[in-house]
């Protein structure tokens, strides 16, 4: 058994080996230290032949699922070695064999899953600067493929599916991808495969033999080499890994990088989109808002909306029309959620299914889903446009598959496939037989008995039983000549004969042997009914995406109405005019206080930047957040929370909010900054949308602005970007860039003053802000009274140094109009500098009040009025 277990061992070296022996899956040597450290289980010993005990640790064969996706969810694969034949009639060793490979990106079991969301496995192949990916759902079946020429783009994909396992081509190493941050950071899995996997013959004879084509073209894959390598190599590493036919994978989706919303993995953080950025949970992200779907499907296929908006304005459209069918027929979105309750995980029971590891339950799981689908395709039947048609098309009702579990399968049967009762009375006349013979056997004898004594004559005949010879018919001596002639004598005692005949035979091999060839007989056909839906994975897939569909329209329907969100408009021109918008999280998450609510205007000429200042907590963020949350929503086809938008198609959403050091690649807090902000600049386009807030906030004052005021040129060159930007910043002085930048724009928050108190309005007004009040916000954070005095005192002193000149002399291209001297560091911080004398309300109602009208001409009048107009506008 050992010299065995060493050999498969050798077989699979890359993985713990669960060793099937009898009750329990043993492991020894490296892998039972690895397990017992794992999984805190007590190491101990086996002789076998060596000088020293092997090291050995086990788990209960019927608990081992646990222990199983307990080593695969810290990145360990393990092969499990099962016993592939009945120990009672093996002669030898037991036989085993290898029945699957659980690894990260490969693993099947429910329980350990979850259900929202996808389990990728990605395969990844770099050949002649091109990066072929392959990336599939075994659970689901889905299997998508796609090529990308930069490093780039390959984390683009990678955020795009995260996927929990990559299997890659040793090139890929070398390819300068930082494999160690997929496996510290990103929690990925990762391993090379042999060089044998990614031939150009096999690749061809594998997907051509997988998908039962003549050509790679009726797979439209001819303009993806790299992309038909690492999809070939991917399904070879599922067959050598489950060891099945792969039967739920029907169909390859090769797919374009242009066809969705690129969000790379930073912003997708800052917008939270389906976490928070610290717990990292699903509440209080975008995905937590607009989830109200029933079913798993519908989760899965919802999270992928939210992570891959869409770019094309026709498909957009038409989701917003299933939308408002939905909403204008609120009983039938509400019989629908009723109906979609009950329905369990189509995609992964069909898969467990084909896997052949579906238990009775699973079965009646499955029954129990199938249920619900005729009220649900009567429903759709009242549903309008193409969007709709093309649901009820690929829903099917799988009426014959329902009755077929309906008349089979027990309502309540056991879990294990080997426990007998799983298969219903009136199914199977052998079944009943047997269930009866268990049941009925006495009746049987007895019934038996009295006709032979009948027949015979023999009055005292009885029938009787023993271990050793069974059961047998007892007749006294007395009684022995009227012993007809087709009993057969088995035993004889002094004063009786005990006999055998061939009903009676048939009736103990009935009775005695009915237990366990029930339970062989029904696992048996249990597998005849796994079987037959499992020939009938192409129909279940195809209405399970049909589900999960309706499940995501009626869940963005209802929230939609629920919310009082808008249908937004939807152009190509480049126009973002939203009226009203308001942040789908904050406003969920207030509890006391209302929501304020701001309109947004960006268009790809003279609005093309919106320079935002006010002080911190005032809602810059939110109010920046909100305005990209908006158009991803409206992009998905969702409706958006506004009176009303028309939204612009952007191809890209970069955001750069807030940073922290990265101590572990030696970079701090402002080159993580630069980092972030050299992506945007080198990968945005003219139909992006970038949301930055504090530019250069890192360094000292003058670099910092240098660079932010730099960044605006940059962005607001049509032959450099020309990007739309919402430009939140702390240094007042970009906001002399309103009028020498024809696309930019000034906009701050409103903020009432009370005396040395501060209230948020929480309103964007054009404009520029005339300070931070971050004193202010000091106090309000807590900051003793001492130090708050103290500030104030530096503060006025600092503010009498006049930079406010050097700064309005900078001209767009860079260079100093004026002659003024520019102020030292040490004599001046421009973080404490104001472009503008503070305006108050309180300030220029006293002016007016001031003013003599009697004493003044009609010119210093009007001159008078420029001036207060001036200050009312921060333009002073």
């Amino acid at each position: 058994m050992m010299q065995h277990y060493l050999q498969t061992k050798e077989e699979y070296k890359d993985c713990i080996l669960f060793y099937r022996l009898g009750d329990f899956y043993e492991m020894f040597f490296e892998d039972a230290k690895t397990v017992s450290k794992e999984l805190e289980l007590t190491l101990t010993g086996k002789s076998c032949g060596l000088e020293e005990r092997a090291p050995m640790c086990g788990v209960p064969f019927h608990a081992a699922d646990g222990y199983i996706n307990r080593l695969v969810k810290k990145g360990y694969k393990v092969a499990i070695c099962e016993q592939v034949e009945d120990p009672k009639l093996a002669k030898g060793i037991v036989k085993r064999e290898v029945i699957r490979v659980v690894t990260p990106g490969t693993n099947i079991d429910m329980q350990s899953l979850d259900e929202a969301k996808n389990n990728y496995l990605m395969c990844i192949v770099y050949i002649g600067d091109k990066y072929g990916i392959a990336t599939t759902d075994v659970t689901t079946g889905d299997f998508f493929v796609t090529e990308v020429d930069s490093e780039r783009k390959l984390l683009d994909e990678l955020n795009r599916f995260s996927p929990t396992e990559i299997i890659c081509n040793e090139p890929f190493y070398m390819s300068g991808v930082n494999i160690d941050d997929m496996k510290e950071r990103m929690g990925i899995a990762v391993s090379a495969l042999d060089s044998w996997y990614f031939g150009d013959d096999l690749a061809k004879e594998t997907l051509l033999s997988h998908f039962h084509v003549q050509s790679l073209e009726g797979l439209g894959l001819m303009d993806y080499d790299c992309g038909v390598i690492a999809s070939a190599a991917l399904l070879k590493y599922l067959y050598e890994t489950q060891k099945n036919t792969l039967s739920n994978i029907l169909e390859l989706r090769p797919y374009s990088i242009g066809k969705y919303m690129i969000i790379d993995s930073s912003s997708r953080r800052n917008l939270e989109l389906v976490e928070t950025m610290r717990e990292k949970q699903k509440r209080g992200s975008l995905l937590w808002v607009l989830d109200k779907t029933k079913t798993a499907m519908g989760a899965r296929l919802l999270r992928s909306y939210v992570e891959q908006p869409l770019i094309d304005k026709t498909e957009i459209l038409k989701r917003q029309e299933l939308i408002t069918n939905l909403n204008d027929q609120e009983i039938t979105r509400e019989e629908l959620r009723e109906y979609l309750g009950p329905i369990y995980d189509l995609e992964r029971l069909i898969t467990r299914i084909t896997y052949q590891t579906a238990n009775p339950r699973d079965m009646i799981a499955f029954c129990n889903s199938l249920e619900m689908l005729p009220p649900i395709k009567t429903l759709l039947e009242d549903l309008k446009g193409e969007l709709a048609t093309g649901i009820r098309e690929h829903f099917d009702c799988l009426e014959d598959l329902c009755a077929l579990l309906k008349s089979s399968i027990n309502d309540d049967p056991p879990i294990s496939v080997r426990d007998g009762n799983i298969i219903k009375t009136g199914y199977n006349e052998e079944v009943d037989r047997l269930r009866n013979a268990s049941t009925d056997g006495k009746k049987w004898l007895a019934d038996l008995e009295g006709k032979e004594r009948e027949k015979t004559g023999i009055k005292n005949l009885r029938i009787k039983y023993n271990k050793v010879f069974g059961y047998y018919l007892e007749v006294t001596n007395s009684f022995k000549d009227q012993v007809p002639d087709y009993y057969v004598r088995k035993q004889t005692l002094t004063n009786a004969e005990r006999y055998i005949t061939p009903e009676l035979k048939e009736l103990e091999d009935t009775i005695l042997g009915s237990q366990d060839r029930l339970v062989e007989l029904e696992y048996d056909l249990f597998r005849q009914i796994r079987d037959t839906i499992a020939d009938n994975v192409a129909r279940i897939q195809a209405t399970a995406r049909a589900v999960a569909q309706i499940d995501v329209f009626v869940s963005l329907a209802l929230v939609a109405g629920q919310n009082n969100y808008c249908k937004p408009k939807i152009n190509e021109s480049g126009v973002i005019d939203i009226k009203g918008g308001r942040h789908p999280v904050v406003e969920k998450m207030i509890v006391n206080d209302m929501f304020i609510d701001n309109d947004t205007y960006l268009d790809n000429h003279n609005n093309r930047i919106s320079i935002i200042t006010g002080p911190n907590m005032a809602g810059k963020s939110t109010y920046m957040r909100q305005s990209a949350l908006i158009v991803l929503m409206a992009q998905i086809g969702s409706f958006v929370p506004a009176e009303s938008a028309n939204i612009g198609i952007v191809d890209r959403i970069f955001t750069r909010v807030g940073a922290s050091d990265d101590l572990a690649s030696g970079q701090s807090t402002f080159m993580v900054e630069m980092n972030e902000v050299a992506n945007i600049l080198r990968n945005a386009t003219a139909n992006s949308l970038l949301i930055l807030d504090e530019i250069g906030r890192g360094t000292s004052t003058f670099d910092g602005l240098s660079i932010a005021w730099a960044v605006v040129e940059y962005i607001s060159n049509p032959k450099l970007l020309g990007a739309k930007t919402l430009f939140a910043t702390h240094y007042h002085e970009l906001t002399e860039l309103e009028g020498k930048l024809n696309s930019v724009n000034n906009y701050c928050i409103a903020v009432k003053e009370k005396g040395d108190d501060i209230v948020f309005l929480r309103k964007i007004v054009k404009g520029g802000a005339d300070k931070s009040y971050g004193i202010q916000v000091a106090k309000l954070a807590g900051i003793p009274e001492l130090v708050i005095n103290r500030a104030k005192d530096i503060v006025n002193q600092l503010s009498a140094n006049d930079i406010t000149e050097t700064v309005k002399n900078i001209s767009v291209e860079g260079q100093a109009s004026g002659k003024k001297k520019k102020p030292h560091l040490d004599e001046v911080d421009l973080t404490q500098m104001s472009l503008f004398d503070t305006v108050k309300d309180d300030d220029i109602i006293q002016e007016l009040r001031d003013v003599d009208i009697s004493h003044m001409t009609p010119m210093d009048a009007l001159n008078k009025l420029y001036e207060l107009q001036n200050k009312v506008k921060n333009r002073w």
